[in-house]
């Protein structure tokens, strides 16, 4: 059992302010939260008058943020009692957010590079009740790392052995010599942190995965780079008559060469720089976001997750509160067999989930995902199709949006004089019908044959999705509740939504379109005895 730390008890329970450094990083994040505006409004200054008042205008909102960041700090602080852990804020209007000590469930450490500049770190607490957190915004690192380790342990979460007793005296290891001191220096006028035990030694760390630069070819695959690039396209082609290239004769007789070739080059040559701009955005991307990943079981049996290059996060998942997990695999992924990890839990990150493993192999990403969910099997098994009702169904839905959209391209064509669009030749709806039906059609295909659901020993496994595919496997004993909803054409067919409710993630686990006596037999045998009093 692991001995009992010391109560974080100040004298007299004093308020303590975070460190002093944190006067350096207030004033610079208000200040560029006011850049923007600050900026329009000093510009406008400057082009209305011929003064300085410009000048003064911009020192005065320096001045402002300088201001506002010291009162920020001055207002904010923090205490332990024998059960709370309190914040305190607020100038004119106070507020006080407290957490239990014993109901604390997740304790993330956060640096920026600012941050990590002045060896700070933020430490978010949560208590698993809902996604709102307490911050400590001013930790040194070593304080944050011994404050994570406390309070997961006063917390009394599994492998701790129950919550220890409010007894002020000094901790002692197995041996019963005492506990170090705490690593933190306090600051002037601060009380100490309270005594923990220590980190657990590296032999006791299992280390589940680690990032594997190899990875890195898995990166160019995500759909959200392409969005990146499009964007940034954009906003070149929005002020690319702005530029300056007219000046540049290199570039302009370069351009009329360009221009002067086949439209096939010139298309060729856009679909070759999209492509590298893909690449390098989502390898930059991939670096900064996921360097130095490390997927860490710890020996109570939480997990913790830490990476970053510019933003380090340290985020530890309680085994109790992790009530799934869901592997994505969007479509270009597939292709080169890569998949993305992302656990269900309560009280953690957005949503309830939090991302474990960026786009990496298959294969690595189930055998992470079995570890999470301690069986194996969910992730691999082979799945139960929905049958040719819901195929049918499937393909008829999404067919709707292609009338719709060949509908509206009609309007010009059979009303030229009552449009005020330019009006477009008969053929143009017809066009529009024949790429979108085999288009559409493929989409609903791909979304019937990857939809399914299983159910292992422990876990109720859904497929779904036709661009994105999303394997979910929630605890059977996560389930709280049971939905069937029926629409109008799903009921001719015998098909329905069967939702399988919990704490965790999103909140719900849905199997589209499945026979209504599949979905009742399959939610008899994931929560025995539920449903018993509905069906009599």
């Amino acid at each position: 059992m692991t001995p009992a730390p010391a109560v974080p008890v100040a004298p007299d329970e004093v308020w303590q302010r975070l460190s002093p450094r944190m006067l350096l990083v207030h004033p610079a994040r208000i200040a560029w939260s006011m850049a923007f505006p600050i900026l329009l409004a000093t510009f406008g200054i400057s082009r209305g008058t011929e003064g300085m008042g410009w000048v003064w205008f911009a020192l005065a909102g320096a001045v402002l943020a300088v201001v506002a960041g010291v009162v920020s700090w001055f207002i904010t602080r923090y205490r332990f009692t024998d059960r709370q852990l309190q914040l305190r804020t607020g100038l004119l209007s106070r507020k006080v957010t407290t957490a239990p000590l014993d109901r604390i469930r997740s304790v993330d450490i956060e640096s920026s590079p600012v941050h990590r500049v002045l060896g700070l770190a933020t430490v978010k607490v949560g208590t698993g009740v809902d996604s709102s957190r307490i911050e400590l915004d001013g930790l040194t690192r070593e304080q944050a790392a011994q404050l994570r380790t406390y309070l997961l342990v006063r917390s009394g979460g599994p492998g701790h052995g129950g919550p220890p007793t409010a007894a002020a005296a000094p901790a002692t290891d197995a041996a019963g010599a005492p506990l170090p001191e705490p690593r933190g220096t306090p600051y002037p006028g601060q009380a100490p942190l309270p005594a923990a035990v220590p980190d657990p030694a590296p032999a006791d760390r299992e280390e589940l995965a680690r990032i594997d630069w190899g990875w890195l070819r898995y990166a160019p695959f995500s759909l959200s780079s392409l969005v990146v690039v499009a964007g940034a396209f954009g906003v070149l082609a929005q002020f690319g008559d702005d530029l300056p290239v007219e000046r540049l004769d290199v570039a302009q007789d370069a351009w009329a060469w360009v221009a002067a070739q086949a439209v096939l080059v010139t298309v060729a040559a856009a679909v070759v720089t999209v492509v590298l701009a893909w690449v390098v955005v989502s390898t930059a991307s991939y670096v900064i976001t996921w360097w130095n990943l490390r997927v860490v079981r710890e020996p109570n049996g939480n997990l913790q997750v830490s990476r970053g290059l510019l933003t380090t996060h340290s985020q530890t998942l309680e085994r109790a509160k992790v009530r799934g997990v869901s592997m994505g695999e969007p479509f270009l992924l597939r292709f080169v067999r890569g998949a993305e990890l992302t656990a269900m839990a309560t009280g953690i990150g957005a949503a309830g989930t939090t991302k474990v493993l960026p786009p990496a192999p298959r294969a690595v990403v189930t055998a992470i995902g079995h570890e999470l969910l301690e069986e194996d099997g969910p992730l691999t098994m082979p799945l139960t199709g929905h049958g040719p009702r819901a195929r049918r169904r499937i393909h008829v839905s999404h067919q709707w949006g292609t009338l719709v959209v060949a509908g509206l391209a009609a309007v010009p064509a059979v009303l030229p004089d009552r449009w005020w669009f330019v009006p477009w030749p008969w053929w143009v709806p017809l066009a529009v019908l024949g790429v979108l039906v085999p288009l559409n059609a493929l989409v609903a295909e791909s979304a019937w044959r990857n939809l399914g659901h299983g159910l292992s020993d422990r876990h109720l496994v859904v497929q779904t999705g036709a661009v994105v595919r999303t394997r979910a496997a929630l605890e059977t004993a996560g389930i709280i509740g049971w939905v069937l909803h029926q629409s109008f054409f799903q009921r001719r067919l015998g098909l329905g939504d069967l939702t399988a409710t919990t704490a965790a993630g999103s909140e719900s686990v849905v199997a589209p379109n499945i026979p209504v006596e599949v979905a009742v037999a399959l939610a008899r045998r994931a929560t025995p005895g539920m449903l018993e009093d509905v069906l009599a």
